[in-house]
């Protein structure tokens, strides 16, 4: 239940940082999360063992944050408003992960930003390629899961004029008022994508919203 789409466009901006948002928030990164003020609130957040399973590491969490995440993640994080909580996971090797959380103030609303977050998902490879010609991105579409409201997975792939290539899958879900992204990310390409494992971690995200 995939479809591909691949489109490619001039653009003037060089994507490194938008490249290393596909495979994932560095482990550079972690410390600066960690120091922020932890999220309050009953929302339950992924642990690291219910995270797509790594052959080689186990996975690590920091805490779960309030606000953006920093830096904002590809293709969902100009959507992010400032009430979002968020939480960083990372491996002993190339393999990270993110689930960012907003609860909204009507159900109404949360359906519009669910829509809005798959809205721009579904035209990330095309915006990251108009930003850097160097750049070529291929998505893919993997449906939906019938969990609570509703869940849709996506893939990215993005490889670049200088040898680097990345592959990113996203979900977005919603409970009631609640919608939360989780984002995975490694280099490689759609062959290292871990989707079956995915879309069961995306399910347990959504469950433990409330």
């Amino acid at each position: 239940m995939g479809e591909d789409m691949q489109v490619r466009t001039r653009g003037i901006r060089t994507t490194v940082a938008a490249l290393a948002a596909v495979a994932g928030v560095t482990a550079a990164a972690v410390p600066a999360a960690a120091a922020t003020a932890p999220a309050s609130g009953t929302l339950r957040f992924l642990e690291p063992a219910e995270l797509p399973p790594h052959p080689s590491s186990p996975w690590y969490a920091g805490p779960v944050t309030a606000g953006q995440p920093d830096p904002l993640p590809v293709c969902v994080g100009d959507a992010l408003p400032s009430i979002a909580s968020h939480r960083s996971y990372w491996t002993e090797y190339d393999t990270n992960a993110q689930q960012i959380t907003v609860v909204e103030r009507s159900e109404q609303r949360a359906k519009d930003f669910a829509a809005l977050l798959r809205k721009d998902i579904a035209g990330c490879a095309k915006k990251l390629m108009e930003q850097d010609p160097d750049i070529t991105a291929t998505q893919k579409n993997y449906g939906r899961l019938d969990v609570e409201e509703g869940a849709h997975v996506y893939g990215l792939h993005t490889a670049s004029a200088w040898g680097s290539s990345d592959i990113g899958l996203f979900s977005v879900g919603r409970d009631g008022t609640t919608v939360t992204v989780v984002r995975w990310g490694q280099m490689g390409n759609f062959q290292h994508a871990q989707v079956s494992d995915f879309k069961a971690t995306t399910v347990t995200a959504v469950n433990k919203l409330y």
